[in-house]
């Protein structure tokens, strides 16, 4: 099959991909899957942000069970979670979920000019991302919601994810 059918999506990628990193939002377990079996190589999730210099997190090739997930941190980052009991999320649970922090010597000292926004963020050292995880259980992390739900777009207009949802999913075709 992969001569047949999936040299065609290979070939329309160069035909020598041997890896696929994806970063900026997770993907679903079903999309990683199908990825890659059409592109016959590793599909690995990675996460990280501006403020950490990218890459903090990134999954491992060819570990099947981390399908769906991030992937461990890197080695020059230390990783955490933390309680968000007002959303349900306690890091000391049997499953812990809470907000991801960060700490190393890739994680920025402050924004420009910014001292209250750097107050918000950075506690005792720590690089409060905004964005929910769950630690699995090979030590992988899996994104799974974000503290606010608003994001900002490239042109520096904020957005509601919860306005977008409802209009999407009065959409048919739209599953999800």
């Amino acid at each position: 099959m992969d001569k047949v059918v999936f040299s065609k999506v290979k070939d329309a990628l160069g035909g020598n991909v041997r890896i696929v990193l994806s970063g900026a939002a997770p993907l679903s377990k079903h999309v990683e899957s199908f990825l890659r079996v059409v592109t016959c190589s590793h599909i690995l999730q990675g996460y990280g942000l501006t403020e950490t210099c990218a890459g903090s997190f990134v999954a491992i090739p060819n570990e099947i069970n981390m399908l769906g997930t991030v992937g461990p941190p890197l080695p020059y980052v230390d990783a955490c979670l933390e309680s968000v009991p007002e959303m349900g999320y306690d890091a000391l649970a049997t499953t812990p979920r809470g907000e991801i922090c960060i700490k190393g010597s890739t994680v920025f000292s402050g924004y420009h000019k910014r001292e209250d926004l750097t107050k918000e963020v950075m506690i005792d050292g720590w690089f409060h991302t905004g964005d929910i995880g769950e630690w699995q259980p090979n030590g992988s992390m899996k994104i799974i919601d974000r503290k606010k739900n608003i994001f900002k777009l490239s042109q520096g207009e904020y957005v509601a994810v919860e306005n977008l949802e409802n209009i999407y999913v009065q959409v048919s075709v739209i599953e999800s």
